[in-house]
């Protein structure tokens, strides 16, 4: 638990909101306590407290967006897939709270159960700090996302992903040829882009080179970027 608070940089009052978090029904269910608290209900506050954050963030810093556009930018950053990339930033899987069964079918790499307990992970530490280090953790992961989709370059997808991916050493990234269809003269192409064993985005071209870079930009879009 000290290992996670040092990566977050909060240090916990009260320390069952943590392991709180942490906890997943799977592992409630399997011990059959009614006493052990897992994190569904810190997932649904964390999600309001996220939202608020990275709303005001956005509202005060992209004052050149429009309404439309702010909605799309904080739907990018808040939905599933943007928080399963920011919970394996932090290495959160390493610390969930799960049943046998759960970590032995990869629950630990699962983006829902990844995503849920990042935003439960927030409202724990909303609840024992208050809304200043909650916003400051979030911020920790909002703004970069948002510089690297500002930064990103406009047809080379394959790099901006490869670049984000690296930031977590051990993590396989593989482009996986699916399909291959049509006369020597007009083929088309359907890749794969997989993250570790979980395919993250598919694409389709007249070259495997094209194809790659649409499954890397439907990646990218997945992840919020």
């Amino acid at each position: 638990m000290q290992e996670l608070e040092n990566k977050i940089g909060y240090k916990f009052k009260d320390i069952s909101l943590l392991e709180e978090a942490l906890t997943h029904s799977s592992y409630a269910n399997e011990h059959k306590s009614k006493h052990i608290k897992y994190n569904e209900r810190l997932e649904f506050l964390g999600d309001a407290v996220l939202s608020i954050v990275v709303s005001d963030y956005i509202f005060k810093n992209c004052p050149e967006l429009p309404e439309g556009e702010l909605t799309k930018l904080r739907a990018s950053l808040v939905c599933e897939k943007s928080l399963f990339v920011f919970a394996k930033q932090l290495g959160l899987g390493k610390y969930l709270i799960l049943s046998k069964g759960e970590r032995h079918n990869g629950g630990a790499e699962r983006p829902s159960i990844l995503s849920d307990a990042f935003e439960a992970l927030i409202a724990a530490i909303y609840i024992d700090g208050g809304i200043e280090p909650a916003s400051k953790h979030i911020l920790n992961f909002v703004i970069p996302a948002i510089k690297a989709s500002k930064k990103r370059p406009v047809n080379d997808y394959k790099t901006t992903l490869q670049e984000i991916i690296q930031k977590n050493p051990g993590e396989l990234l593989e482009y996986v040829l699916v399909d291959e269809s049509g006369p020597d003269h007009n083929k088309h192409f359907v890749v794969e882009v997989h993250l570790n064993s979980n395919v993250i985005g598919k694409g389709g071209g007249k070259s495997k080179k094209e194809a790659e870079q649409q499954a890397a930009r439907e990646a990218l879009e997945l992840m919020g970027y």
